[in-house]
């Protein structure tokens, strides 16, 4: 069964806002049930918390617990920072007034990367995880944790399979990575529900001429959001190159670090 890439955002929505396979998703990756009043995108808080625009593709609560959903389609190294800020907003935003400090809501955030880790700008790393889990906790000097929190911040992705990861995760997770790499005949545990409900409805057969004309766009927007970001880095590759040519850095270290071939710095060269 042909399915479509859940790496494209029209898919994405169309999958993880069914509530049948929102509820499965969140039970396999948080382990508690909700029953979300609805299931919304593009969410936004009226009136905005402080000078960034916060935007939730998915968004979710019921009675008890705030669920939001966020997906990454392009990796860059500020997701980190950028998806804790959306995780504290949702709990931040559910203080309006200095009187009262109280978060009834657990908030959880689950962060789906569709590309692999770039090099971390702060730490100079590398991350190969599936799974990395973040709470907010305090510990005593002892390294005890005192769970005073239970807010969660999940960043799931498909790109590093690790032999120990759970079942209740790698189900979800090679839903993900099949449907980029292998849409055509996806390899997935059909005997999980979710996951079972969520192929079926980004089946070929299930998507409409209007989806197939949505999602068509919205890669024709990624592809041109590349270009121009493969643009700017070779411009900056470029500056790099010219300010080491002129301290008199050896060629061969300049193409190591800049990633030019020796011939672009010549031409570099003979134009200074």
């Amino acid at each position: 069964m042909a399915i479509g890439r859940l790496d494209n955002e029209v898919f994405f929505k169309k999958v993880f806002t069914d509530k049948i396979v929102f509820k499965a998703f969140v039970k396999d990756i948080v382990g508690i049930d909700i029953d979300p009043n609805k299931i919304e995108t593009e969410k936004s808080f009226q009136p905005k918390l402080g000078n960034i625009a916060f935007k939730y593709d998915i968004f979710a609560e019921d009675v008890k617990r705030r669920i939001v959903i966020e997906i990454q389609k392009v990796e860059y190294d500020h997701n980190f920072d950028r998806f804790l800020h959306y995780h504290l907003q949702a709990i931040t935003e559910q203080q309006r007034t200095s009187e009262d400090y109280s978060v009834e809501r657990t908030v959880y955030t689950i962060v789906m990367m569709t590309a692999p880790y770039k090099i971390n700008s702060k730490t100079h790393e590398i991350y190969k995880d599936e799974v990395l889990i973040s709470n907010i906790n305090p510990k005593n000097l002892k390294g005890v944790e005192r769970k005073f929190f239970n807010h969660e911040l999940i960043y799931l992705n498909p790109n590093y399979k690790n032999q120990n990861t759970p079942d209740n995760y790698r189900d979800w997770l090679e839903l993900i990575y099949e449907s980029i790499h292998n849409a055509d005949n996806p390899q997935i545990n059909l005997k999980n529900e979710g996951v079972k409900r969520a192929t079926e409805i980004v089946s070929f057969k299930n998507i409409t001429d209007e989806e197939h004309e949505q999602a068509k766009i919205e890669a024709g927007k990624r592809r041109v959001i590349k270009l121009e970001r493969d643009e700017e880095k070779e411009k900056t590759q470029m500056n790099i190159a010219k300010n080491a040519i002129l301290e008199g850095i050896d060629y061969q270290i300049i193409a190591k670090i800049t990633k030019l071939t020796i011939e672009q710095i010549e031409e570099l060269r003979n134009e200074i």
